[in-house]
């Protein structure tokens, strides 16, 4: 509302002094003239790039726990910048966050995965992908294991089932124990496509769960654990 009436202001006072050099007014009158137009013309283009660039509202995200660190630091420089904006970002997994955001209940829907990929080709149509990053993923294990090198077929028959014991590629004599992500995840759709070579992973839902930080201290805690998770959540290790 501040912006029609500073330009109806600007417009009037430019109508007024058309009229008086249009009644003979000297070269000075008309000079003054040209910039009162001048300066209205470069005040009202200010303040229309001022109003642009103020964001005001709203915005909700949520989906894959692997973007979860980077989307809430964008979020939180993004506010430093735009006080008048409030960013929420939740995680929930990949599937989780295209799915709210196809059903309208949030902005954003982060995920580690393209929406063709976790939707009905119907409801994914009705997307936008946008990449935004790369991500890396690494495998963690138990430090008390005193495992650090494993190769990718072991890695692949350790996530498969094959290989159950430590001790048969190098560690010690000690159960393995998968700390896996829902079939839903995204992180999980690309650690099998890429680290595990398109192999099925094995499931143990025991120790499920759709939260990297969970997973990491599932992993810290527990003997003979295994798992994966975004590099962004190793920053500290």
């Amino acid at each position: 509302m501040k912006l029609k009436k500073l330009t109806g202001t600007i417009a009037a006072a430019t109508l007024v002094m058309g009229m008086l050099a249009g009644c003979g007014a000297s070269d000075t009158a008309a000079e003054t003239t040209a910039a009162a137009e001048t300066t209205a013309e470069t005040t009202a283009a200010e303040t229309t790039a001022e109003a642009a660039e103020a964001v005001t509202g709203e915005v909700t995200a949520a989906g894959s726990s692997a973007l979860l660190p980077l989307a809430q630091a964008a979020a939180e420089k993004f506010m430093d910048a735009n006080p008048d904006c409030s960013v929420t970002v939740n995680g929930g997994g990949s599937g989780e966050g295209l799915k709210q955001v196809a059903d309208g209940a949030i902005d954003i829907g982060n995920s580690d995965v393209f929406a063709e990929e976790k939707l009905d080709a119907s409801v994914a149509a009705g997307l936008v992908d946008h990449e935004v990053c790369v991500i890396t993923m690494a495998p963690v294990v138990n430090a008390d294991l005193g495992v650090d090198d494993l190769t990718t077929d072991q890695l692949i028959d350790i996530f498969t089932g094959k290989i159950t014991n430590w001790k048969e590629v190098g560690g010690p004599d000690e159960s393995i124990v998968l700390v896996t992500r829902p079939t839903s995840s995204g992180t999980r759709a690309t650690f099998q496509k890429y680290a595990l070579d398109g192999n099925e992973e094995a499931s143990n839902t025991s120790m499920e769960t759709d939260d990297s930080g969970v997973l990491l201290q599932n992993v810290k805690d527990t003997k003979g654990a295994i798992g994966y998770v975004a590099l962004s959540y190793l920053t500290g290790d």
